[in-house]
């Protein structure tokens, strides 16, 4: 048998293989464990595709549920500041008149010899 993608290939096992599984587990586990193995990996199964219909039904429901409508906007109050009187008027003495400075002295020799 063809397996038409390669990540199924684990999947491709015959009657002889499955015989030998079932063999070895009959070995390690013994005759009287064996259908409390197979009732308690059936609940799980059962538990398992219970919870996997629970979450498709959930999603199912959340995406054919309308958006909620988008509350109005209510303007904030302003707090209330009292008004602050304005402060007094500093007396700023008239600036004093300095005398020009002197323009800095030119220096006798040019910085570049080339220019």
């Amino acid at each position: 048998m063809s397996v038409p993608h390669s990540t199924l290939a684990i999947l491709d096992i015959g009657g002889t293989e499955v015989l030998m599984i079932m063999l070895i587990v009959l070995l390690l586990f013994g005759s009287d464990r064996l259908p409390e193995l197979a009732r308690g990996m059936g609940k799980s199964i059962r538990e398992f595709k219970k919870a996997t219909s629970g979450l498709e039904e959930e999603l199912k429901r959340a995406l054919e549920e309308p958006p909620p409508k988008p509350r109005p906007q209510v303007p904030r109050p302003v707090p209330f500041t009292p008004p602050q009187p304005p402060p007094p008027a500093a007396t700023v003495p008239p600036p004093a008149t300095a005398p020009p400075a002197d323009p800095p002295p030119q220096p006798d020799d040019p910085p570049y010899p080339y220019s």
